[in-house]
């Protein structure tokens, strides 16, 4: 047997922070390698943090990366692990996103990465060169380029992130070449439901390469980027480990690779592909030797049994349900990118938010004191002040209801009428018009301004974080005001869709019971800017809204397409009122993207939302033509 612990640590960085995460690598490199931990694997880019963006063009911010590196080399130099440790370095003209190998005290290799995401929310292509098949330089001394590495416990081929989503990635002339852990060095978003996709991903690469995957992804949130964290360990096919998500740490477990080179042995297609490979002419990957580096501690391990100690029955099923997953998942996403925006900004000393009363600004409160629990337990609603400013529209009933929650939460609550100043700025508008009518949506604009107008007065004067509460579906079609229930230095929940909101606040409120949310719920959704109004009266069922968003958004499709879809997935709504829902939906659509762009920074949990700088990139001045049926 060859028993080797790998540990998969987790660290949330900070861009351009490099000395504190050097810092947080080294205590977690210290931990694992009391733990007798044999490889240490760490997230890509975890010296530098990530997204680093265009900072990658500066050459100081690349020099800087270095001698953090050699640092944590030499402070564990004592210690017999070796690490892998994702980095960015300069060579010649080109920023390469590399593993780096470091054992004894030196850095004993970099691999580069190969394949660069250029979609979604990744601009790598813009920044970095890519690493290539048969790479073979030097970079300080330093081995770089397409390297395997022989130890005392077995050849590792380390990689960073995309390498492993290409089916034509390193991983596999790297196991032909007789690469037996692959080390994957992640920081890859949250996205809802991504998790699994992961997991399915490293166990297929795992199977098809014979080889044993050791993934760790990054954790915390850099500007509206949430990395939840995690990772795996699984040995050709089977899975090993799965480790903690929205927590820094580590987590660790024992592999035979003597099994990962059994089952090579016993998997004739492996073989067969893998001489197909060499007589095609396939180049093998040299192996740089480290046995002298470091002589790793494995003799106290104890080979890896099942904890409910069988071999054929399965284990017990701590599975959640799919509600809860989501519904735990997307409130952990957003809680923590609330709370690690608010610390590394290093700029507020509490939330502010403008409760209405309706469903968004409270589960966008609901979300900010998640996060307050975490960090003041004993007052978590110390840490967030709340504000309810009525107008001659508001009702009794959403006073009631955003009171009822805030005292729930322990939130200070106060109560500043806007009706005077809505009067004054009403009249004001007037004049300026003279003759013209001041029409309806403009009186409706004038309370959200006067709102959003009085929050950044007390963040300013306070220090403190106004967040702005608008959802996805109503930010697609323009249902929301520049200047006013826009604006705000955080968008927590843009990006959320607003079936998905009355999802999350059913499922908070049976497991929380707070009577505030039931009184929010009780009261059909508007906005109370005129009187009796109803969002969906308004625009349509947001079921219907939130179908043509993902598919014309989402899926692309044209109108008519658009029709097709709704037409089966609501077949109780008649064809002409679907039509005509379809046509509103991608007129209000088109017509508000000079909206989305003057939107804040919001935070992300799947493919596809409207901040245009990261995911869906659309022309702000565009012709309508090609939307037409031909």
């Amino acid at each position: 047997m060859r028993l080797v612990k790998i540990g998969i640590a987790s660290v949330n960085t900070t861009v351009g922070a490099f000395h504190p995460n050097t810092d947080r690598v080294l205590a977690l490199a210290r931990k694992m390698a009391a733990e007798n931990v044999t490889l240490a694997v760490f997230p890509e880019q975890v010296i530098a943090g990530y997204p680093a963006e265009d900072l990658v063009q500066w050459q100081g911010f690349i020099d800087h990366q270095w001698p953090e590196l050699e640092r944590f080399a030499k402070e564990t130099a004592a210690l017999p692990l070796v690490s892998i440790v994702g980095v960015g370095i300069a060579q010649q003209g080109v920023r390469l996103n590399c593993a780096a190998v470091v054992a004894g005290g030196r850095v004993l290799g970099l691999v580069p990465k190969e394949k660069l995401p250029t979609y979604n929310v990744f601009y790598e292509g813009r920044t970095f060169g890519h690493g290539q098949p048969g790479m073979a330089e030097t970079h300080r001394g330093v081995p770089l380029g397409d390297y395997l590495f022989q130890f005392d416990f077995g050849v590792v081929a380390p990689e960073v992130c995309e390498d492993i989503w290409s089916a034509d990635g390193p991983m596999r002339r790297r196991a032909y070449s007789g690469g037996e852990l692959v080390v994957n060095l992640s920081a890859s978003p949250f996205r809802l439901g991504f998790w699994d996709t992961r997991r399915e991903l490293i166990a297929t690469r795992a199977s098809d390469h014979q080889v044993t995957i050791a993934y760790s992804n990054a954790v915390g949130s850099n500007d509206g980027l949430i990395f939840d964290g995690g990772g795996f360990i699984n040995q050709n096919g089977r899975p090993v480990l799965e480790t903690p998500r929205f927590q820094e740490g580590h987590t660790t477990a024992v592999v035979d690779l003597d099994r990962t080179l059994r089952l090579r042995t016993e998997n004739t297609t492996w073989r067969v592909d893998r001489e197909s490979w060499v007589s095609a002419g396939g180049k093998k990957v040299p192996t740089v030797d480290c046995t002298a580096a470091v002589k790793t501690q494995r003799e106290k391990l104890s080979y890896p049994v099942p904890a409910h100690r069988s071999f054929f029955l399965p284990a017990p099923d701590t599975r959640r349900s799919a509600r809860v997953a989501l519904c735990e998942d997307v409130l952990d996403a957003l809680s923590m990118g609330v709370g690690d925006y608010f610390e590394k900004t290093r700029a507020f000393k509490l939330f502010g938010i403008a409760l209405s009363g309706g469903r968004d600004s409270l589960l966008t409160l609901l979300i900010a004191h998640r996060y307050a629990k975490r960090v003041r337990p004993d007052n978590p609603g110390s840490l967030i002040q709340a504000f309810y400013m009525p107008s001659p529209y508001s009702s009794q009933q959403t006073r009631d209801a955003a009171e009822t929650i805030a005292r729930e939460l322990g939130v200070p609550f106060q109560v500043v009428s806007i009706e005077e100043a809505f009067e004054r700025e009403t009249a004001a508008a007037q004049q300026m018009l003279g003759e013209a009518k001041l029409t309806p949506i403009t009186e409706q604009n004038i309370q959200a301004r006067i709102r959003a107008q009085r929050m950044w007065n007390w963040s300013n004067s306070c220090g403190g974080l106004f967040l702005q509460t608008g959802n996805m579906s109503e930010k697609s079609v323009g249902y929301t005001t520049i200047g006013g229930d826009l604006m705000g230095a955080l968008a927590v929940i843009a990006n959320v869709p607003k079936t998905v909101v009355m999802f999350l606040l059913d499922y908070l409120q049976e497991t929380t019971g707070y009577e505030g949310i039931r009184k929010v719920l009780a009261k059909p959704a508007g906005p109370e800017l005129a009187h009796d109004q109803v969002g969906e009266e308004e625009l349509m069922p947001f079921p219907i809204l939130d179908a043509c968003f993902y598919l014309h958004a989402g899926e692309k499709l044209t109108p008519s397409e658009m029709r097709t879809a709704l037409t089966a997935m609501f077949p109780e709504v008649e064809a002409p009122r679907l039509g005509d829902y379809v046509d509103r939906f991608v007129k209000l659509f088109h017509q508000s993207i000079y909206k989305w762009v003057q939107a804040p920074l919001s935070l992300h949990i799947g493919n596809l939302d409207l901040d245009r700088e990261r995911a869906l990139q659309l022309p702000v001045v565009t012709g309508s033509g090609w939307l037409r049926d031909t």
